[in-house]
């Protein structure tokens, strides 16, 4: 698959891909010998790890540390492991940070529903 049927089959632009690529958030894509990016099954796979990964706020240069690691082969699964385990504690921090907001914002709502009834207090709680 070319950059431009990734693109929309992904729902991700070919500026990112290329991006991504040179930072290195995804390994180098195979090249037809005209040099245009030839995507493989594979390729396909970390695309969707990457933009994964990076919707739910996994930092790019864990992700770059994750894929060097990964082109090492096997005697870094540990550090894999480990750098994963980093990455997802710190997004079980944001989850509740989300989570306690999400709360918050509930009560919030609440409270106006409350205070558009008849013969409400309108006065609001911080």
């Amino acid at each position: 698959m070319n950059i431009k049927q990734v693109s929309e089959l992904k729902d991700i632009s070919a500026d990112t891909l290329r991006y991504y690529e040179r930072i290195g958030l995804i390994p180098p894509v195979n090249r037809t010998p005209g040099g245009i990016r030839d995507y493989n099954e594979e390729d396909l796979r970390w695309v969707d790890f990457t933009k994964c990964m990076r919707n739910a706020g996994v930092s790019i240069e864990g992700l770059i540390e994750y894929i060097r690691l990964y082109q090492l082969g096997d005697s870094t699964v540990l550090a894999r492991r480990d750098l994963l385990q980093e990455e997802k504690n710190s997004l079980e921090v944001k989850l509740l940070d989300i989570q306690t907001t999400l709360q918050r914002m509930n009560d919030k709502i609440a409270f106006y529903e409350n205070s558009l009834k008849p013969d409400s207090v309108k006065e609001e709680e911080k």
